[in-house]
């Protein structure tokens, strides 16, 4: 197995929860309470959607029950209470970003769809023949395919930011690629597929002085820690709800006001416009130019409800008690023989991607699934990365603020099993 684990340092400035904290942010989550297969369950999927506290469970309720009408226009109570809480979320995620003003943020259904929105308005707009758009080769597919179909639109190049044994950024070809001067440059803050943390503040520093235009896909990285666009000062910025403790169908997309103001609309109908008339229709002010039609209203006021949820845990001390749990797990990975941690960068959340000789990483996953632990095997729409670091898949646990050391153990122990099959 890898030696070098990849762990970040904990901040000794952030106080860990307490046995008793923990215990009560786990009671919070119905859902872990149950047993599969004869064994409890243990839930080490959340990279790819994060289960849900009774705050959001009882705020979708609550919604549902007593405040359900559609937003906007109405003048009656429901309607009027729906509107309120709907717009009240622009300001929770706004402080959750730490972002400057609530009309640079847009609702959007997750991560997808906020990179979607980019590269049919401002990259339609601005994507010419002959542009090179950069994308770093660890990049989730759905921060890859946007741009190659806007490239073969336009005769533009997509052209990857490489990557290197353990998973970080080859920082000396991103320089040699910014000499290129491209259009634009799209990363994840954090690798879904690897667990790599990646220098934002630097990337982004150094795109701009290229004189491009930046994309961060913080999917994996808005469940994990704080944020803080404006110190980031990446011109745009994406999250999903479903990974942050909130309902599937919700997301955001930040974008820097002077930006979202410039850019066309992508989608046509409902809040998106200002007048309408067969003579021409003219366009609302951003936010809302950019959410046409009758949005996902409970899943957009669920996810408020997760992400005060999240600020009023503490991110930091959620990351740091992550953090624990990645450290944990890698070590007790190394009484497992016939294993190799795939991303083994200095910097790491909680992630653990790994490749056994022995078992391909589906097998793996369905045999955890007989001792209760849930992982997820896969390429991690992320094929490129797998290709880097020739393998077809991983298998990978991935860990959050409800897990436990037990968790750790339990899915140690049942890999050990698991693997015995196979030996």
């Amino acid at each position: 197995m890898t030696e070098d684990a990849g762990i970040p340092v904990r901040n000794p400035e952030v106080s860990p929860f307490t046995e008793e904290e923990l215990k009560a942010i786990k009671a919070q989550f119905p859902v872990l309470h149950q047993e599969v297969n004869g064994h409890s369950l243990c839930y080490l999927d959340s990279a790819a959607s994060t289960q849900k506290p009774q705050a959001v469970l009882d705020k979708l309720n609550e919604f549902y029950s007593r405040n359900y009408s559609n937003i906007h226009r109405g003048m009656h109570t429901l309607s009027m209470r729906a509107t309120a809480q709907y717009e009240e979320v622009r300001d929770i995620v706004r402080r959750f970003l730490k972002a400057r003003s609530t009309s640079e943020i847009v609702f959007t259904s997750g991560t997808t769809a906020a990179v979607n929105l980019v590269a049919q308005t401002w990259g339609r707009q601005h994507v010419t023949s002959g542009d090179t758009i950069l994308v770093s080769e660890m990049a989730h597919h759905s921060n890859l395919v946007p741009w190659q179909l806007l490239a073969a639109e336009k005769g533009a190049e997509v052209l990857p930011i490489p990557v290197d044994d353990r998973g970080v950024l080859d920082l000396d070809g991103y320089h040699a690629l910014l000499e290129k001067e491209p259009k634009l440059v799209a990363f994840s803050q954090v690798s879904n597929a690897l667990g790599t943390v990646n220098p934002v503040e630097s990337l982004v520093r150094e795109a701009h002085a290229a004189g491009a235009v930046v994309l961060v896909d913080g999917a994996q990285s808005a469940p994990h820690m704080p944020l803080d666009v404006v110190a980031m000062d990446c011109d745009f910025f994406a999250f999903s709800g479903h990974k942050t403790y909130g309902p599937t169908g919700s997301g955001i997309l930040f974008g820097k006001q002077e930006l979202l103001e410039a850019m066309p609309p992508w989608q046509g109908g409902g809040d998106m416009i200002d007048n309408v008339s067969f003579a021409g229709t003219t366009f609302n002010t951003p936010p809302m130019r950019f959410e046409a039609g009758t949005p996902n209203i409970a899943a957009v006021i669920g996810l408020g409800a997760a992400l005060e949820w999240m600020m009023n845990l503490g991110i930091d001390r959620l990351a740091a008690h992550e953090n624990a749990l990645l450290a944990r797990a890698t070590e007790r990975m190394a009484e497992v023989g016939e294993v190799r941690l795939i991303g083994t960068a200095p910097c790491k959340a909680a992630v653990m991607s790994f490749w056994s000789d022995l078992a391909h990483p589906q097998d793996l996953g369905t045999c955890l699934d007989q001792y209760g632990v849930a992982i997820r095997a896969g390429h991690h729409c992320a094929q490129p990365v797998m290709t880097r670091m020739g393998i077809p898949a991983t298998a990978r646990a991935s860990f959050a603020v409800y897990n436990n050391l037990e968790d750790v153990d339990q899915f140690i122990e049942a890999l050990k099993k698991s693997l015995e099959l196979f030996a």
